[in-house]
């Protein structure tokens, strides 16, 4: 495989109530809402809260496809297929195929056999 040059880390903490944890992390550590994303009906789907340049994402614990736990990494790269051949030649156990992304990424999900989910695709916050 060969080495990625442009990928971003980010983690993503999940929560019952993500409007709920927005408000103590930025009420409690100082964070600052960098982005919210809503349902058309109003639910919390995905949010990014900043602190120094560093940003996290935030998300709703249930609801999804697969249960991602308390926190997952997401991984951006730009070219998550040739990634997602390689984890899957390596025998990773794939969560969630290759996806094409209402919001414009590219991703799919692994999950390490210690239980944790990484997730890798196109998507860089603060981006367009």
């Amino acid at each position: 495989m060969t080495q990625e040059t442009n990928v971003t880390i980010q983690p993503v903490l999940h929560s019952a109530d993500p409007d709920k944890a927005m408000r103590f992390l930025a009420d409690a550590f100082g964070f600052r809402e960098h982005a919210v994303h809503r349902t058309p009906d109003g639910e919390f789907a995905y949010g990014e809260i900043e602190l120094g340049g560093c940003v996290i994402g935030l998300g709703r614990s249930s609801g999804g496809p697969f249960d991602l736990g308390p926190t997952a990494v997401y991984v951006a790269l730009d070219d998550p297929d040739a990634h997602h051949a390689h984890a899957v030649a390596a025998g990773a156990e794939i969560v969630m195929e290759l996806t094409d992304q209402d919001y414009g990424s590219r991703e799919y999900a692994v999950r390490d056999p210690e239980g944790n989910v990484w997730c890798f695709g196109t998507y860089r916050p603060g981006r367009s």
